[in-house]
């Protein structure tokens, strides 16, 4: 079966940085667009990043210039490099895969991780 495991998460200081890991299995991962999502208490889980199966890449506004999506592909992985973080990045973040349209949109996806904290102090 599919399995998405993120890691990396923690507490870091405003301005600090942080590296989110999702290690896919069970699917051909070079074949499957992978996205980063956030859900903050209380809120929906919304888009942060995406990556296509080609290379293409989108982000949500409120994350440009700060994070950045990779993939590895040999290595079945999907990286979140998150710089110049701010208190309000914090937020429970999910990886995604899937295969179709609509890289940020959240219904699109068919398979998620269980996610991974990230939490920022001011």
């Amino acid at each position: 079966q599919v399995q998405l495991v993120e890691s990396g998460g923690g507490l870091v200081q405003a301005g600090g940085s942080l590296r989110l890991s999702c290690a896919a299995s069970g699917l051909t991962f070079s074949r499957y667009h992978m996205a980063w999502f956030r859900q903050a208490p209380g809120s929906e889980r919304v888009f942060v990043a995406a990556i296509a199966w080609t290379g293409g890449i989108n982000y949500a506004d409120s994350v440009k210039g700060r994070f950045t999506i990779s993939r590895d592909n040999p290595k079945n992985t999907v990286y979140l490099q998150m710089n110049n973080l701010r208190p309000d990045d914090t937020a429970v973040y999910y990886c995604a895969a899937q295969r179709g349209i609509g890289l940020s949109i959240k219904g699109k996806y068919d398979y998620w991780g269980q996610g991974t904290q990230v939490t920022v102090s001011s």
